[in-house]
Protein backbone atom coordinates (compact mmCIF):
# COMPACT_ATOMS: atom_id res chain seq x y z
CA UNK A 1 0.00 0.00 0.00
CA UNK A 2 2.99 2.24 0.54
CA UNK A 3 4.28 1.81 -2.67
CA UNK A 4 0.90 2.36 -4.24
CA UNK A 5 0.93 5.89 -2.35
CA UNK A 6 3.78 7.27 -3.09
CA UNK A 7 3.86 5.89 -7.06
CA UNK A 8 0.14 7.84 -6.51
CA UNK A 9 1.89 10.81 -5.30
CA UNK A 10 4.32 10.61 -8.15
CA UNK A 11 1.92 10.83 -10.73
CA UNK A 12 -0.11 13.92 -8.98
CA UNK A 13 3.38 15.67 -8.92
CA UNK A 14 4.67 15.00 -12.50
CA UNK A 15 1.21 15.53 -13.70
CA UNK A 16 1.31 19.35 -11.64
CA UNK A 17 4.76 20.36 -12.71
CA UNK A 18 4.93 19.18 -16.45
CA UNK A 19 0.65 19.57 -17.66
CA UNK A 20 -0.29 22.91 -15.24
CA UNK A 21 1.51 25.82 -16.01
CA UNK A 22 -0.99 27.89 -17.55
CA UNK A 23 -3.17 29.93 -14.48
CA UNK A 24 -5.66 29.78 -17.24
CA UNK A 25 -5.53 26.02 -17.16
CA UNK A 26 -5.65 25.62 -13.50
CA UNK A 27 -8.92 28.23 -13.26
CA UNK A 28 -10.43 25.64 -15.79
CA UNK A 29 -9.31 22.73 -13.81
CA UNK A 30 -11.08 24.21 -10.46
CA UNK A 31 -13.98 24.63 -12.78
CA UNK A 32 -13.47 20.72 -14.12
CA UNK A 33 -13.57 19.54 -10.85
CA UNK A 34 -16.24 21.38 -9.34
CA UNK A 35 -18.49 20.30 -11.74
CA UNK A 36 -17.14 16.44 -12.11
CA UNK A 37 -17.93 16.90 -7.97
CA UNK A 38 -21.32 17.72 -9.23
CA UNK A 39 -21.41 14.64 -11.71
CA UNK A 40 -20.23 12.17 -8.88
CA UNK A 41 -23.18 13.27 -6.90
CA UNK A 42 -25.73 12.74 -9.97
CA UNK A 43 -24.22 9.44 -10.96
CA UNK A 44 -26.58 7.73 -8.10
CA UNK A 45 -29.22 9.58 -9.48
CA UNK A 46 -29.13 10.35 -12.91
CA UNK A 47 -26.24 8.59 -14.79
CA UNK A 48 -27.35 10.34 -17.90
CA UNK A 49 -27.68 13.61 -16.78
CA UNK A 50 -23.96 13.03 -15.12
CA UNK A 51 -22.53 12.22 -17.85
CA UNK A 52 -24.08 14.91 -19.53
CA UNK A 53 -22.67 17.80 -17.19
CA UNK A 54 -19.10 15.78 -16.69
CA UNK A 55 -18.78 15.93 -20.66
CA UNK A 56 -20.60 19.38 -21.50
CA UNK A 57 -18.99 21.11 -18.61
CA UNK A 58 -16.05 19.24 -16.96
CA UNK A 59 -14.37 17.96 -19.75
CA UNK A 60 -14.47 21.29 -22.02
CA UNK A 61 -13.13 22.95 -19.71
CA UNK A 62 -10.60 20.52 -18.48
CA UNK A 63 -9.19 20.16 -22.60
CA UNK A 64 -9.64 23.64 -23.29
CA UNK A 65 -7.36 24.30 -20.74
CA UNK A 66 -4.87 21.87 -21.58
CA UNK A 67 -4.99 22.63 -25.45
CA UNK A 68 -5.42 26.36 -25.63
CA UNK A 69 -3.68 27.65 -23.04
CA UNK A 70 -0.93 25.69 -21.91
CA UNK A 71 2.18 26.46 -22.63
CA UNK A 72 4.36 24.08 -25.47
CA UNK A 73 7.08 25.62 -25.76
CA UNK A 74 10.37 24.69 -24.20
CA UNK A 75 9.91 23.64 -20.31
CA UNK A 76 12.60 25.92 -18.14
CA UNK A 77 11.62 24.67 -14.92
CA UNK A 78 11.64 20.57 -15.88
CA UNK A 79 14.60 21.28 -18.25
CA UNK A 80 12.03 19.31 -21.00
CA UNK A 81 10.52 19.51 -24.43
CA UNK A 82 6.90 19.62 -25.03
CA UNK A 83 7.77 16.33 -27.19
CA UNK A 84 9.30 14.96 -24.21
CA UNK A 85 6.67 15.20 -21.62
CA UNK A 86 3.89 14.10 -24.25
CA UNK A 87 6.15 11.13 -24.80
CA UNK A 88 6.52 10.00 -21.09
CA UNK A 89 2.78 11.02 -20.57
CA UNK A 90 1.24 8.48 -18.08
CA UNK A 91 -2.59 8.64 -19.34
CA UNK A 92 -3.61 10.54 -22.21
CA UNK A 93 -1.40 12.90 -24.12
CA UNK A 94 -2.98 15.36 -26.28
CA UNK A 95 -2.96 12.88 -29.59
CA UNK A 96 -4.63 10.06 -27.59
CA UNK A 97 -7.12 13.12 -26.34
CA UNK A 98 -8.23 13.76 -29.82
CA UNK A 99 -9.43 10.88 -30.62
CA UNK A 100 -10.96 10.57 -27.06
CA UNK A 101 -12.99 13.65 -28.30
CA UNK A 102 -13.26 12.39 -31.59
CA UNK A 103 -15.35 10.30 -30.10
CA UNK A 104 -17.57 12.27 -28.03
CA UNK A 105 -18.53 14.42 -31.23
CA UNK A 106 -19.33 11.33 -32.95
CA UNK A 107 -21.51 9.89 -30.56
CA UNK A 108 -24.55 12.33 -30.57
CA UNK A 109 -23.92 12.37 -34.28
CA UNK A 110 -24.44 8.90 -34.94
CA UNK A 111 -27.43 9.47 -32.98
CA UNK A 112 -28.90 12.14 -34.64
CA UNK A 113 -28.20 10.22 -37.90
CA UNK A 114 -29.36 6.69 -37.25
CA UNK A 115 -31.68 7.29 -33.81
CA UNK A 116 -31.71 3.38 -33.84
CA UNK A 117 -28.13 2.91 -34.37
CA UNK A 118 -28.90 -0.18 -36.86
CA UNK A 119 -31.29 -1.63 -34.27
CA UNK A 120 -28.63 -1.35 -31.16
CA UNK A 121 -31.29 1.33 -29.54
CA UNK A 122 -34.66 1.79 -29.55
CA UNK A 123 -35.14 5.30 -31.06
CA UNK A 124 -35.55 8.60 -29.27
CA UNK A 125 -38.78 10.01 -29.60
CA UNK A 126 -38.44 13.12 -27.86
CA UNK A 127 -35.53 15.48 -27.27
CA UNK A 128 -35.22 14.49 -23.57
CA UNK A 129 -35.22 11.09 -25.02
CA UNK A 130 -32.15 11.83 -27.31
CA UNK A 131 -30.33 13.52 -24.98
CA UNK A 132 -30.99 10.79 -21.96
CA UNK A 133 -29.13 8.45 -25.05
CA UNK A 134 -26.14 10.96 -25.93
CA UNK A 135 -25.62 10.73 -22.13
CA UNK A 136 -25.64 6.73 -21.46
CA UNK A 137 -23.20 6.98 -24.50
CA UNK A 138 -21.35 9.50 -23.42
CA UNK A 139 -21.00 7.59 -19.82
CA UNK A 140 -19.92 4.62 -21.89
CA UNK A 141 -17.45 6.58 -23.62
CA UNK A 142 -16.06 8.08 -20.45
CA UNK A 143 -15.95 4.27 -18.22
CA UNK A 144 -14.44 3.21 -21.32
CA UNK A 145 -11.84 5.29 -21.71
CA UNK A 146 -10.76 5.07 -18.18
CA UNK A 147 -10.99 0.93 -18.58
CA UNK A 148 -8.71 0.92 -21.41
CA UNK A 149 -6.01 3.04 -20.77
CA UNK A 150 -5.87 1.53 -17.09
CA UNK A 151 -5.06 -2.21 -18.85
CA UNK A 152 -3.20 -0.36 -21.65
CA UNK A 153 -0.74 0.37 -19.00
CA UNK A 154 -0.90 -3.39 -17.34
CA UNK A 155 0.83 -4.02 -21.00
CA UNK A 156 3.10 -1.07 -21.03
CA UNK A 157 4.35 -1.14 -17.73
CA UNK A 158 2.55 -2.89 -14.85
CA UNK A 159 -0.10 -3.67 -13.12
CA UNK A 160 0.38 -0.87 -10.48
CA UNK A 161 1.07 1.47 -13.12
CA UNK A 162 -2.45 1.13 -14.37
CA UNK A 163 -4.19 0.98 -11.28
CA UNK A 164 -2.46 3.92 -9.61
CA UNK A 165 -3.07 6.18 -12.97
CA UNK A 166 -7.06 4.85 -12.93
CA UNK A 167 -7.52 5.89 -9.17
CA UNK A 168 -5.70 8.93 -10.18
CA UNK A 169 -7.93 9.89 -12.90
CA UNK A 170 -11.18 9.12 -10.09
CA UNK A 171 -9.87 11.30 -7.44
CA UNK A 172 -8.33 14.01 -9.81
CA UNK A 173 -11.36 16.37 -8.74
CA UNK A 174 -10.83 16.02 -5.18
CA UNK A 175 -7.51 16.87 -5.41
CA UNK A 176 -7.85 19.18 -7.99
CA UNK A 177 -9.91 21.73 -5.86
CA UNK A 178 -6.85 21.81 -3.25
CA UNK A 179 -4.48 22.26 -5.60
CA UNK A 180 -6.29 25.03 -7.79
CA UNK A 181 -8.59 26.97 -5.85
CA UNK A 182 -6.46 29.76 -5.84
CA UNK A 183 -5.71 29.87 -9.77
CA UNK A 184 -8.57 32.47 -10.43
CA UNK A 185 -7.58 34.63 -7.53
CA UNK A 186 -3.71 34.75 -9.17
CA UNK A 187 -5.50 35.29 -12.74
CA UNK A 188 -7.51 38.58 -11.30
CA UNK A 189 -3.74 39.84 -10.03
CA UNK A 190 -2.66 39.58 -13.95
CA UNK A 191 -0.42 36.39 -13.72
CA UNK A 192 -0.91 34.19 -16.59
CA UNK A 193 1.94 31.54 -15.54
CA UNK A 194 2.51 29.82 -12.26
CA UNK A 195 6.18 30.68 -11.82
CA UNK A 196 6.10 26.95 -10.16
CA UNK A 197 9.07 28.15 -7.72
CA UNK A 198 7.65 24.51 -5.45
CA UNK A 199 8.73 22.77 -8.45
CA UNK A 200 11.93 24.32 -9.08
CA UNK A 201 13.17 23.96 -5.57
CA UNK A 202 11.67 20.59 -5.62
Amino acid sequence: MKDFLNALKTQRWDDHRYYHHSRINQTLHLISALSFLVAYGLLFKDPALAALVAWLVSMVSRQAGHFFFEPRGYDEVNQATHEHKEDIKVGYNLRRKVVLMALWVAAPLALWISPGLGGLVTPAESGAAYWHQVGMAWLALGVGGLLFRTVHLFFLQDIQTGLVWMTKILTDPFHDVMLYHKAPLFLLRGELVDPMVHARSH
